[in-house]
């Protein structure tokens, strides 16, 4: 599979990476208004973190290949 850039994608990824940090930087508020308080700080920073990491995938267009080879591989095509 070849790797194209996209602005599309790019901008995409850049906005998935805004609110990944914001999780990150805001994690006290969101849990305590949204999630069970203090005992879910760490895992409201914990998915912050991931969304982060799926917007810079995301950002380089990284998401379709790991898309298609784990799909490949469940479906040995």
């Amino acid at each position: 599979m070849d790797w194209n850039f996209s602005f599309g994608w790019f901008l995409t990824g850049v906005l998935i990476l805004a609110a990944g940090t914001a999780i990150t930087v805001f994690y006290q508020k969101i849990a305590d208004n949204l999630a069970s308080g203090p005992s879910s700080y760490e895992k409201v920073k914990l998915i912050g973190v991931i969304v982060a990491i799926v917007g810079f995938l995301v950002m380089a267009n990284l998401h379709t290949l790991i898309l298609t080879l784990f799909v490949n591989l469940v479906f040995n095509r």
